[in-house]
């Protein structure tokens, strides 16, 4: 690789050829500030607050976006630079709501810890004319307020290129630029997937999920009802992450005993559903394989996928396995297997899912999905939402013994943990797949050709003498990429797996807000992914058609995988929408 050498802040740096002055400074363990810049997202120097002193220079320059050349001369921290900083942050704040007590970034805030940093206080600040806006509530999974927006555009940058949806971007000029929809539409009138990664990239409280830890306080409080709370694969992987302990802690026994402790009646765990997902799928693949079925199956498990799909491939939803997601076979299988055994009615179960995904609160108000009467799911959380509840009940997370889910719902194998990460519903429906293809128990369990953050992967497998094609894509604009070569017929496969979030749900737009200067040089993804496989590797079953609670549930219930009770409780369908932007 070649370099060249210069100089930060008096220290010898030998940087790459073509690297940026913010990423040449890391190597000399000096950390540059930025609100606008994200990694290959967002990449526009606009923000200001990365300038630094070029020798040479007639101007500070921003850094995130300054090539380093040879013999370069470059100060971070000259009083120029720093009083520079602390006017720009200034200049923000005069047109920013600082209600900082009763924002939900309150102490996890970006804007906020400049501020602090650089000894911003009110009295500093400049007067004069503020902009003053609604609050957007039109959509189910957020709302957006641009009183807290700083115009960074990291929202506009990776919905338009990182998730091909582009809903959201500048509006006017100046001083009345906004950030908004088409025609000031409310974001619920538009095309958003509900995917919620605009909430995970923004530095301020301008973007926040809606809030449903209020109706679930009341629910448990409510001796009417029986509360039910289930938690997805990925929640174990990033949840210790808001209690301060490191990216990629597993906390799944903490986390149990946070939940009995908030009062559920029942802990159960969401990778049994996983279990189920992958026997009804498997067995859709390979009805449709064997028996001239519509070509290739994609994946259904992500609800932010599944809305994409609807307004942009909407063709393609014939396609689409008619599976619910792991989620929502949860909760019907709660309320009509579990009812029935525990001689409960329905309504009175509440059934609460805690999740990595923003767009499971689209998703619990989806149609046909109601297998008992009422709502499978009734309220579905974030990472994030379930951290404030743990907080508001004075638990002390850290302190908490490691407890075990209740059981027979909580029992799981590695094929569905995997889920969490991209490519982990691929490879855990081969394992189920290729068994029964071929009667023959796998050497070997790892497909690892699917694995990884790349955002598109193939493999071809030779399963009892046919080659089975199958391609995994995360991120929306890497799910656009290869269904249009599926339409075009570039590409043929037999089966795809697509997530909405880059690197699955691990990534997904409900976990921990990881602020940019880890998010842009830490491989955030990887990390969470791998507590999931570790998991995996080390679990009694690892096959989802070895669980024994799935085994039960089939035995006593749902009679076999494609059944017909089996499709009446743990399928869905999909419609056909326009794109409006």
């Amino acid at each position: 690789m070649e370099t060249v050498n210069i100089k930060i802040n008096g220290v010898d740096v030998a940087a790459p050829k073509g690297s940026t002055i913010l990423e040449a400074a890391r190597l000399a363990h000096i950390d540059i500030p930025t609100l606008c810049y994200l990694k290959e997202i967002n990449e526009i120097g606009a923000c200001r607050i990365c300038v630094v002193e070029v020798k040479g220079a007639r101007s500070l320059v921003a850094s995130c976006v300054y090539p380093v050349n040879e013999g370069m001369e470059v100060w971070t921290n000259t009083p120029k630079v720093l009083e520079s900083r602390k006017k720009t942050l200034e200049l923000i704040l005069s047109d920013h709501d600082r209600k900082c007590l009763s924002c939900v970034r309150s102490g996890n805030c970006e804007l906020q810890k400049l501020s602090k940093d650089f000894g911003v206080d009110n009295e500093s600040l400049y007067d004069g004319e503020k902009n003053e806006y609604e609050i957007d509530y039109s959509a189910a999974h957020m709302y957006r307020d641009n009183n807290k927006c700083i115009l960074c555009r990291r929202c506009s940058a990776v919905c338009e290129k990182i998730q091909a949806v582009g809903v959201i971007g500048p509006n006017e000029r100046g001083f009345k630029t906004t950030i908004a929809s088409a025609f000031d539409m409310g974001l619920g009138d538009t095309s958003c997937v509900s995917c919620g990664q605009c909430i995970a990239v923004c530095p301020t409280g301008a973007i926040s999920e809606k809030d449903n830890t209020a109706e679930v306080f009341s629910a448990i409080a409510d001796p009417a009802k029986y509360v039910i709370v289930q938690t997805a694969p990925s929640v174990r992987a990033g949840l210790g992450e808001e209690f301060g302990l490191p990216i990629g802690t597993n906390v799944e026994g903490k986390m149990v005993a946070a939940l009995r402790r908030l009062g559920f009646d029942k802990v159960f765990d969401t990778d049994l559903a996983a279990d189920l997902t992958i026997m009804e799928e498997a067995h859709e693949f390979l009805d449709r394989v064997q028996n001239g079925g519509k070509l290739p199956l994609i994946t259904s498990c992500s609800p932010g996928w599944i809305k994409y799909c609807e307004h942009y491939f909407p063709d393609m939803t014939e396609n689409l396995s008619s599976c619910k997601s792991p989620m929502q076979m949860f909760g019907a299988t709660i309320k009509t297997y579990y009812a029935e055994k525990l001689g409960i009615d329905p309504k009175d179960i509440f059934s609460v899912a805690i999740m990595p995904c923003t767009a499971k609160k689209f998703e619990v108000g989806r149609e046909d999905q109601d297998a008992a009467g009422v709502p499978d799911v009734d309220v579905s959380l974030t990472v994030r939402e379930l951290s404030r509840m743990i907080d508001r009940a004075g638990i002390n997370f850290l302190s908490l013994p490691d407890e075990d889910f209740d059981q027979p719902l909580g029992i799981s194998t590695g094929a569905a943990v995997i889920f969490g990460a991209t490519g982990g519903v691929m490879e855990a429906a081969l394992r189920t797949a290729v068994e029964t293809l071929t009667g023959e128990e796998l050497a070997n369990l790892d497909f690892t050709d699917v694995r990884g953050i790349a955002g598109i992967k193939e493999a071809t497998y030779n399963v009892a003498g046919m080659d089975v094609k199958v391609a995994v894509a995360s991120g929306l604009s890497n799910a656009k990429e290869l269904l249009t070569k599926v339409e075009s017929g570039e590409a043929d496969y037999h089966f795809i797996e697509i997530m909405g979030c880059p690197g699955g749900c691990v990534n997904g737009g409900g976990m921990p807000q990881v602020p940019a200067s880890i998010r842009n040089f830490t491989d955030v993804r990887s990390l969470r992914a791998k507590v999931l496989y570790d998991l995996d590797s080390s679990m009694k079953y690892r096959k989802s058609h070895e669980n024994p609670a799935v085994k039960e549930l089939y035995d006593t219930y749902f009679g076999k995988p494609g059944s017909h009770k089996a499709h009446e409780i743990l399928h869905t369908t999909y419609v056909k929408r326009t794109i409006n932007q």
